[in-house]
């Protein structure tokens, strides 16, 4: 061990070799811009002001406790239960072995054979803070840079442009074409593989989000594994799944263990999956979430986890309490009247003979492009101020999540199907006065 140095002589608190190289890029970067995402409904209260008692409609987000049923109090109170027999004290940052045990147990039901339990699972506090954790250790265990890339869809939720930033890796949009709503294809993740390596960078990962946001395109459980593969095979380091909206889709949720027997021990160490209540649960303010991953991955954002953020016990045990109940069940409040609104709105959005993307989650994409161009705007930014303040229906403009989406705007059926019809008529209404 070496010597100390006086304790009157400004020591590191690293050796010298592992010390943060110095670099001028933080005053170089881009100003990240706050989410606009949350003030767009706000001009609903001038149509309000001007329309006072005629109804007006946020098809903007899908909000747990707003557009739709929060958690049902039954579990609320079960999980103020759970909390008082556990007491205030700190848990570890994962969370505790019984919330691990009940997501790998009875949510996942992760199956012996695929070597994952309760060591690849790692709550947090919220899908924010779950893709932060995993965008860190995408960079730190990938190739072991910042700097290096993120790959998303060429039409992205907001926040995957700018999470990843925000912690020195660069946000890549794949390429996508609008009439197959944006998907990836196996050449176009190898292009991006081939585009950053001229700047001297890696992919250290790739995004799969199906149902997406905001396009609501859906993809099969083997089209993602055939991405996942092309990609990691491409050089790819992690490929993150974002699971987010499954559980209110038509159909059965995805299996977690046979996305995990599609891939040898190997490459299934560079997955990832992240999934939640905040979605299927009505859980918005909740904020629960979970990452699985393999379980040197998880140890690794465990460490760091317990320098910055701990997930709450109340939010494991909401969770927990509807994974007691079965969460088929306990979701039914969320997931039927999201179906109720899809499987409505899917004909009448045909029936107006509206291009659009309507897969499964919560969102059908609309483009407006025609109408755009009858009222000169360059881009749907304006449209979404207009149509909540002088026809009193909130949507969010497709420009808000990249530039390929400005001929668009983000539908929420999130809502009772009276709600959803009632948006959507007025929506048709008001796009056929625009383009007059």
């Amino acid at each position: 061990m070496s010597a100390l140095l006086s304790p009157e002589t400004p020591a590191f608190a690293v050796p010298e070799a592992n010390l943060v190289p110095v670099s001028d890029h933080l005053g170089r970067l881009t100003p990240i811009p706050p989410s606009r995402m949350f003030l767009i409904n706000k001009s609903l209260k001038v149509f309000q002001e001007k329309q006072p008692g005629v109804p007006v409609f946020d098809a903007s987000q899908g909000d747990g406790g707003a557009s739709l049923p929060g958690v049902p109090e039954a579990l609320l109170d079960r999980a103020f239960e759970l909390q008082k027999q556990h007491g205030t004290a700190y848990d570890m940052p994962f969370g505790t072995e019984a919330y691990r045990k009940a997501v790998a147990e009875s949510y996942w039901k992760l199956a012996p054979d695929t070597d994952w339990g309760t060591a690849n699972v790692i709550g947090t506090q919220g899908g924010r803070d779950g893709l932060q954790k995993a965008y860190q250790a995408m960079l730190a265990l990938g190739h072991g840079r910042q700097g290096d890339v993120i790959v998303v869809s060429r039409v992205p939720w907001i926040s995957y442009n700018w999470g990843p930033y925000g912690i020195g890796a660069n946000v890549m949009w794949a390429p996508g074409r609008a009439e197959e709503g944006w998907a990836y294809s196996e050449e176009g993740l190898r292009a991006c593989v081939t585009e950053a390596a001229k700047s001297g960078r890696k992919v250290a990962g790739l995004v799969i989000t199906s149902p997406d946001n905001p396009t609501g395109q859906t993809l099969t459980l083997e089209r993602q594994i055939a991405l996942a593969r092309a990609a990691l095979a491409a050089g790819v380091a992690f490929v993150l799944f974002d699971w987010m909206y499954h559980a209110v889709g038509d159909g059965e949720p995805y299996d977690v263990n046979v996305l995990l027997r599609a891939f040898e021990p190997a490459l299934r160490k560079r997955l990832m999956v992240l999934d939640g209540i905040t979605k299927s649960l009505g859980g918005s303010n909740i904020r629960n979430c979970h990452l699985l991953a393999d379980a040197e991955v998880v140890k690794t954002i465990v460490a760091q986890a317990s320098h910055t953020v701990i997930p709450s016990f109340f939010s494991l045990a909401v969770a927990m309490a509807a994974y007691e109940k079965g969460f088929k069940e306990a979701s039914a409040p969320i997931a039927g009247p999201t179906r109720t609104s899809r499987a409505w709105l899917r004909d009448y959005l045909k029936a107006q003979r509206l291009t659009h993307i309507i897969g499964q989650g919560y969102y059908a994409f609309i483009k407006v492009g025609d109408v755009l161009k009858a009222k000169g705007w360059a881009d749907s930014e304006p449209m979404g101020q207009h149509l909540a303040e002088n026809h009193g229906v909130a949507v969010v403009p497709g420009a808000f999540f990249s530039p390929y989406g400005g001929e668009w705007i983000r539908f929420s059926y999130a809502t009772p199907v009276e709600r959803t019809q009632g948006a959507a008529t007025r929506l048709v209404e008001a796009l056929k006065e625009l383009g007059k």
